[in-house]
């Protein structure tokens, strides 16, 4: 019985009636490999141009915030100037550059999803004096934000200069951050990654990854040879990570998170407290200083400024007061809420190693390897970005860390939910699938969570386990 054969599904037939004609293999490769030997050849000419230009401005704010601050603890009682300090330090940004207030880093956030990358020239050195009157006269802010502000103010006015793409000025921009966040903390991969994870909730932005590893290292190394020493610790104290260990870890996490949602809450309220404050800004920074210096007289110094010799004490095991993650955030949310410059991301750190070092005391475990937990767990779950946070406690901590450090990360990074210190991030991703939030949209515009009831599913979770251990058990 004769029966007649299917056609056969041609690719060729189909490009051929589609109008379209197979390019040859040996074209195609020349096509799409010399296209793309062509654009790495752009990316790291402009990227290592954008990582000289940070390198350099970032280790010239270090040094002079480190003058300011050798030269300020010269005075026993240089805290008191805090009111003034802080007054300056905002009428500066308010005449000259009101692009750079706040924290730096968000507002870079800003300028890249509202204004396609575009900063104003004036805040570079606006930005950078503002911080250093802030930080040199006791205002607990981060060192971090102004350099990461300052790199994409000068990756901004290069990508003019240069007549780009508002594509590519995006990309030069976000190569600005990865540059700071890598000159300050010495940190070049963990700034690459910090800075194409930050601008998306569960998003990394793969299309910049390699400028701004180009511009990460460069900074990096342009800092160290201007002479910018850098804070690493290798923890030689890591026990077996066995099933306890492992449970303490995870547990650990969900306390960070919990610190971690604590510190951002705090942010919210303060600076919502200020802002419904109908008075001239200057005035409400130079109330912020009056707050400062009364908690001053009723806490101590401990928590104002950088926070850097608390820091090095937690991490190397020597204990810290129980509560000074609290006084940490709340020094930093008075001073940055009040309207002082500075960054948020050093006294994350300092908020983090305090509660890591409370935790490891609780555990009855080595306090200090709790406290570099800290440090990266608190800092993944206040920014969302538990990659960079993971691979920065490797380059701080060493590579004996990384296991325990990449647990409590993302563990903290869930806990701490649909918020963060930088209000701008855009949600790219629910952080569950039972939980509804609006995509697409601002951290700080979310304004509704919605459970999505999965009953079945749990309850038939539950009952395939029940069944399959009893057929297990006999």
């Amino acid at each position: 019985m004769h029966t007649e054969k299917e056609p056969i599904d041609d690719p060729a037939d189909r490009l051929r009636q589609a109008g379209r004609v197979r390019m040859p293999l040996h074209r195609r490769i020349i096509v799409e490999q010399g296209t793309l030997l062509l654009s790495l050849l752009k990316w790291t000419a402009l990227a290592a141009i954008v990582g000289v230009l940070v390198g350099a401005s970032t280790a010239l704010f270090l040094t002079l915030l480190t003058r300011g601050i050798d030269f300020m603890n010269r005075y026993p009682y240089y805290f008191l100037l805090l009111p003034v300090a802080l007054f300056l330090s905002s009428l500066l940004v308010q005449r000259l550059a009101p692009q750079a207030e706040g924290h730096g880093t968000e507002k870079v956030i800003w300028a890249l999803h509202k204004q396609e990358g575009r900063i104003d020239p004036k805040v570079v050195p606006v930005k950078l004096l503002a911080t250093i009157i802030t930080i040199a006269s006791g205002g607990s802010a981060g060192k971090e934000g102004p350099c990461a502000q300052i790199g994409a103010g000068l990756a901004s006015v290069f990508a003019n200069l240069m007549r780009l793409s508002p594509y590519d000025r995006k990309k030069l921009v976000i190569c600005g951050i990865a540059g700071g966040f890598a000159g300050v903390f010495g940190t070049p991969v963990a700034g690459a990654l910090f800075a194409v994870e930050v601008l998306f909730l569960g998003q990394l932005l793969y299309d910049v990854l390699y400028p701004s590893f180009v511009a990460g290292v460069v900074a990096y190394h342009v800092t160290t040879r201007l002479g910018i020493h850098y804070f690493h610790h290798t923890i030689t104290f890591v026990p077996a990570l066995d099933e306890l260990v492992f449970l303490k870890v995870l547990l650990s996490g969900l306390f960070f998170g919990v610190i971690a949602l604590i510190m951002i809450l705090l942010l919210e309220a303060i600076e919502g407290l200020f802002k419904k404050w109908r008075i001239w800004k200057p005035w409400k920074a130079a109330t912020g200083g009056v707050l400062l210096v009364a908690l001053v007289f009723a806490i101590g110094q401990s928590y104002l400024g950088l926070g850097l010799s608390g820091l090095e004490q937690a991490v190397q095991g020597r204990g810290l007061p129980t509560g000074a993650f609290f006084w940490k955030s709340l020094t930093t949310a008075i001073t940055l809420g009040s309207g002082g410059s500075g960054g948020i991301l050093t006294p994350v750190f300092f908020i983090g190693a305090a509660a890591g070092d409370l935790w490891g005391q609780l555990m009855s475990m080595d306090r200090g390897t709790f406290a570099a937990i800290g440090m990266m767990a608190v800092l993944a779950g206040a920014t969302n970005t538990p990659i960079a946070a993971s691979v920065m406690a490797i380059e701080l901590f060493g590579p004996a860390l990384a296991s325990y450090a990449a647990v409590a990360c993302v563990t903290c990074f869930l806990i701490t939910g649909h918020r963060s210190v930088y209000p701008s991030q855009i949600i790219g991703v629910a952080k569950s699938e039972s939980i509804q939030v609006d995509l697409e949209s601002e951290i700080g515009e979310v304004i509704q969570v919605r459970r999505i009831a999965r009953p079945k599913k749990l309850l038939f979770f539950l009952s395939n386990l029940y069944h399959r251990l009893r057929t297990l058990l006999g």
